[in-house]
């Protein structure tokens, strides 16, 4: 018999683990890319625009291979079970750590593609972990067990970016580089995969004998706008994260370019992000769930979120105080439509379509992450900040089309 503390525990550390890897990356990517930084590892006969529409390819190929991969790797831990998946995810994701790390120390742009892609492909940590706790957890435990997986990755996004800032700057050790942070994250990673295997029984007792799917991807997207009532939230969230991965995507190349801020300033800046999305799902968050309509709450959310990014993009280069008053009001419309959303979209799902409901959101925010990261790197061609603009109108508009599609849904 399995002790399911021990279990909680090791996936609580799995996923921690998985968000500090991808927080690691925010401070370190406009290192590689801004021309006069020592690591920057573009061709010197590269325009600063070109650098910046190959930082974009970079950042989207890692969702991309998610889109495509996650759902199937779903698929496979539910015929060959959890254990043996997440080992194997985790243990791709340490070596693509390994590899961007060599790549940056030998200006491999080939190399870095190569890890990311990689890093895509097994990078389906977070799903199976969440299907680990579906085993494991008795009906009136599930909701404070998957609480856990907010927590962990709340606090894995708050260290990720400090960590890679602090680890990258050589000013504070002169050992530290830009390849450090990823020793750093595949160390733990390894550690991690030790962990699993000592700690982590098998879960999965139903195992699923059955063909894999490989078309489940496309099959999920095209499924999109045949929901039924899901069709007025699902759809929602995905120009919701196609707005804010614009925000994410450059805005760490926007703090460095407009502000001057190095490595250890934008690790800082994400984690201060962090503590207040942290803070808000702690207090904002937990004061309204069950006490307001999620669709009355989600439309607010939706409406503050556009309004916070548009008002970065409009902070002048000598004011960026200013971004830090703004951050706050942020991070509370980022709590509350994530948390609202999924309880919409549990609420409005019948129970035996759940899961797929759940799958078909998952590969929406994945494309919704590869897309506006691809395009933001050709208007940071024009200007970088140009990208934060877009991410606002973006979201923006995400709360005009629910203003509409919400009518669809009704009331409680």
């Amino acid at each position: 018999m399995y002790n399911p503390k021990k279990i909680l525990f090791t996936v609580f550390i799995t996923i921690f683990i998985d968000m500090l890897g991808i927080g690691i990356l925010i401070p370190v990517f406009p290192l590689l890319v801004t021309h006069g930084s020592e690591f920057c590892i573009t061709p010197d006969n590269w325009s600063q625009g070109q650098s910046y529409i190959m930082s974009g390819w970079l950042l989207a190929v890692y969702p991309l291979a998610q889109f495509f991969c996650s759902p199937i790797l779903g698929q496979l831990s539910d015929r060959y079970g959890r254990r043996k998946l997440l080992l194997i995810s985790i243990f791709g994701t340490a070596l693509s750590y390994v590899l961007f790390g060599l790549s940056i120390l030998h200006a491999s742009i080939i190399g870095l593609f190569l890890s990311r892609i990689l890093d895509g492909i097994s990078g389906g940590n977070i799903s199976m972990a969440q299907a680990v706790i579906g085993d494991i957890s008795k009906p009136e435990h599930r909701a404070r067990n998957f609480g856990l997986i907010g927590v962990s990755i709340g606090i894995g996004f708050v260290l990720g970016p400090c960590i890679g800032g602090v680890l990258s700057n050589p000013d504070i050790y002169h050992r530290f580089n830009a390849a450090t942070p990823f020793w750093f994250a595949a160390i733990l990673s390894f550690i991690n995969c030790g962990l699993i295997y000592r700690n982590l029984p098998e879960t999965n007792q139903l195992r699923l004998v059955k063909t894999i799917d490989y078309s489940r991807p496309l099959r999920n997207i095209a499924a999109l706008f045949k929901l039924g009532k899901l069709s007025a939230i699902i759809p929602v969230m995905f120009l919701y994260n196609f707005g804010w991965t614009f925000f994410t995507a450059f805005w760490g190349i926007v703090l460095v370019s407009k502000f001057d801020y190095n490595q250890s300033g934008v690790g800082l800046f994400f984690g201060y992000l962090g503590i207040m999305i942290i803070l808000a799902q702690g207090g904002v968050v937990r004061r309204l769930s069950g006490k307001y309509d999620e669709v009355k709450v989600l439309k607010i959310a939706l409406l503050v979120s556009g309004v916070a990014l548009l008002m970065y993009y409009l902070v002048p280069d000598h004011a960026q105080s200013y971004i830090y008053y703004i951050t706050p009001f942020l991070a509370v419309g980022a709590a509350l439509a994530r948390s609202f959303s999924s309880a919409l979209i549990t609420r409005l799902a019948d129970s035996n379509k759940l899961g797929a409901a759940m799958g078909i959101n998952s590969s929406a925010t994945a494309l919704a992450q590869a897309i506006p990261a691809l395009v933001a790197g050709y208007i940071a061609y024009i200007r970088p900040d140009l990208s934060i603009l877009l991410g606002a109108i973006v979201v923006l508009f995400s709360a005009v089309v629910f203003y509409f599609s919400s009518k669809i849904i009704g009331k409680k």
